[in-house]
């Protein structure tokens, strides 16, 4: 069976109801089907889970709250009425109201848009409504408890046809718990991870993910095929791309994901999977992202001294100040931080490097970018820095550090802010050239 995630773009409207609907029937195995609250009717509109937010935030400071509500249950109703179901659906409506007004949490309020979209979705097709809240388990602390839901998952959704809602779960008691904005994607993959799925198709608004940020590059290529670890290393660069609990069970299951556009099923959108048989591509993804400094740290014979990297990181770390990344030489190493948590505290964590590191001289370097290009062909292929830094030589951009780990996965380069832009479209323009 396969599941598939349908996204609050996905459900805005009837128009859109239908486009899901067609889709779940192409394909028989499409079985168990995971559902976000609606999302926005127009540009200027509002989607459902910010409307419920606000419902009862009225109704907590008793300021009303009755007229958004009638909103909601207005959304919900032409939506029902433009598909010609008869399902019940006030009763459901007033039961939601009668608890928000009564005082139910901030969680239980938020997650009845996807709640009410999977009692319809499901009348529509006639599959079994499933509340989350009876297979997704939250412990006491609010933290999600994994185990324990992949294994109710596995039991409550054994055989048959299926509309969960995503976004959250409860505790054991029965306390509804959401997850972060966008948690339906975490719902999606710990079913697929719990069912042993062959896929998890994540249906959005978009044809997949993009080699490049489309606010810099023209058009960028779709990335049709990226690992796991590939995608880790754009979204932590900043691509948007799927954030990291929502792609956890289903990597760490081995269950592959597809995202997919509603909107053009046709297309092949972008298929994340656990390795590649061939990396036809040298380079899969170009991304980065500003906010980094640079801490020179000069000390001759450093690399002899067996406890100065030590010293020098715990200087960071008393400060509460994470390294993302030290590069080094015999006699510097170079200190990456970023920008915000470094500044307010600059001038006491230079005095304590001063103290404990004993350095022959200290500089710091602002606003810098980092840069990620990721591919697993680079491993393969030879000449590649080298194509990387004429590209950037040609474009008239100083490389102010780089990085290659031992994986051969991706190389970082750090360059001034001011070349973010011209230095994304360099390196886009090198490694994809032969498509342009």
């Amino acid at each position: 069976m396969k599941v598939a995630k349908f996204g609050g773009s996905s459900l805005a409207d009837a128009a859109q109801f239908r486009k899901v609907m067609d889709i779940i029937r192409a394909e028989k195995e499409r079985s168990v089907i995971v559902v976000s609250a609606p999302g926005k009717r127009t540009p200027g509109g509002h989607k459902v889970t910010d409307m419920l937010y606000l419902t009862h935030q009225l109704a907590t400071i008793d300021m009303g709250g009755n007229e958004v509500f009638s909103s909601i249950a207005e959304r919900y109703l032409t939506i029902r009425d433009a598909l010609g179901l008869a399902y019940p659906l006030e009763r459901d409506l007033e039961e939601v109201k009668r608890r928000i007004f009564a005082g139910a949490s901030a969680d239980y309020a938020a997650s009845r848009g996807e709640y009410l979209s999977a009692k319809l979705l499901a009348a529509a097709l006639n599959f079994h409504f499933v509340d989350a809240a009876k297979i997704i388990r939250f412990d006491e602390s609010g933290s999600l408890d994994l185990p324990t839901s992949l294994a109710l998952t596995a039991e409550v959704l054994k055989e048959g046809h299926f509309v969960v809602p995503g976004f959250y779960g409860a505790k054991e008691n029965g306390d509804i718990v959401t997850f972060s904005r966008g948690g339906s994607d975490i719902t999606g993959s710990i079913l697929a991870a719990a069912l042993h799925a062959p896929v998890y198709e994540n249906w959005t608004d978009v044809s997949g993910f993009l080699a490049a940020d489309p606010r810099i590059v023209n058009d960028p290529k779709p990335i049709e095929v990226i690992t796991y670890e590939e995608l880790h290393e754009l979204s932590y660069m900043g691509a948007q791309v799927l954030h990291e609990d929502a792609v956890y069970p289903a990597h760490h299951a081995g269950v592959p994901i597809h995202i997919r556009n509603t909107n053009a099923p046709n297309e092949p959108g972008t298929r994340i999977v656990p390795k590649k048989e061939d990396s036809p591509r040298i380079v899969t993804g170009i991304s980065g992202k500003n906010g980094f400094m640079l801490v020179h740290v000069e000390k001759r014979h450093a690399a002899g001294d067996s406890g100065f990297l030590r010293r020098l990181v715990s200087v960071f770390e008393a400060n509460g100040c994470a390294v993302e990344h030290m590069p080094s030489s015999i006699d510097t190493v170079s200190v990456i931080v970023r920008e915000d948590p470094f500044r307010s505290k600059q001038k006491k964590i230079l005095e304590e490097i001063s103290i404990f590191c004993e350095p022959d001289a200290i500089a710091v370097e602002d606003y810098i970018t980092l840069l990620a290009v990721v591919g697993e062909g680079m491993a393969k292929r030879a000449g590649v820095a080298a194509r990387l830094f004429t590209a950037l030589g040609k474009a008239g951009i100083s490389v102010r550090m780089i990085l290659q780990g031992a994986s051969e996965l991706n190389i970082i380069i750090g360059v001034a802010k001011d070349d973010f832009a011209k230095a994304i479209g360099a390196l886009y323009r090198e490694f994809f050239k032969e498509e342009l």
